[in-house]
């Protein structure tokens, strides 16, 4: 299953997972409540967590091929340089790397808006594998179902290392919007939230720092007074990471 793409119908609303994270199966991250159509990332990870999978129904690819390697690494490749221009290229240490984002946007104005432009084409690029059906399936590039298994993809990595992290700190996230995560802090600093192991190190399979593939970046913070203070104007389900993620940086 793991090497063959595809869609499958699965019920995985009996896995048991920590209530603390959300659900790696879901857009939303409820937990799942019935048979539904998962992707093979999402169902390989959930081999990986040790539960039985048992497909009721499948639809699959026998023939697959690297489709969207070359815009990729064209994205891939433009974002690293781009970040480099701004100071932000290898064998920095976090506190330098961190550093160097908080001066991005006075480092050079122009190399910041070429990395939102990179940024917005990746998600907009993503987003019209899945346009609305019709009239979208006479175009080549109405593929849902490699949307489908790229954002699958991304929120089991984004799930793994939640868990990496949790079980090396103790810490839960807060809110989870897309690939931003919010943790509880004592100060605005990202450097005490990243899990080390006992000789210092970047925590293997946990956040790390960079531009690189699988790395993260610092979206922001915001005060326990702000978030409290949205969720009493919007309600209690009111997702604080929604909004830092789209403004960024630091905030009341």
């Amino acid at each position: 299953m793991a090497g063959l793409p595809g869609s499958w119908l699965v019920d995985p609303s009996r896995t048991t997972l920590d209530e603390r994270l959300p659900s790696p199966f879901t857009p939303h991250g409820r937990p799942p409540t019935g048979a539904a159509w998962y992707t093979t990332p999402a169902l390989a990870y959930a081999v990986e967590l040790g539960f039985a999978v048992h497909p009721l129904a499948a639809y699959v690819r026998t023939r697959s091929a690297p489709y969207l390697d070359a815009w990729y690494e064209r994205l891939r490749d433009g974002y690293v340089a781009t970040m480099a221009d701004l100071g932000m290229g290898p064998g920095l240490t976090d506190k330098e790397f961190l550093d160097a984002m908080a001066r991005r946007h006075r480092t050079d104005p122009g190399a910041a808006a070429v990395l939102g432009a990179i940024e917005a084409t990746a998600g907009d690029g993503l987003a019209l594998l899945g346009e609305h059906p019709w009239p979208v399936p006479q175009r080549p590039t109405w593929r849902p179902d490699i949307r489908a298994a790229v954002t699958a993809r991304a929120r089991v990595d984004m799930h793994r290392k939640m868990l990496a992290s949790a079980r090396r700190t103790g810490l839960y996230p807060l809110a989870v919007f897309d690939d931003c995560v919010v943790y509880a802090s004592n100060g605005p600093s990202l450097l005490a939230l990243l899990p080390r192991t006992p000789e210092g190190e970047p925590l293997l399979g946990g956040f790390r720092l960079g531009v690189s593939p699988g790395m993260v970046t610092y979206a922001g913070a915001r005060t326990t007074r702000w978030c409290e203070d949205m969720r009493a104007e919007h309600g209690p389900d009111f997702n604080v990471a929604r909004d830092i993620a789209a403004v960024g940086g630091e905030g009341p």
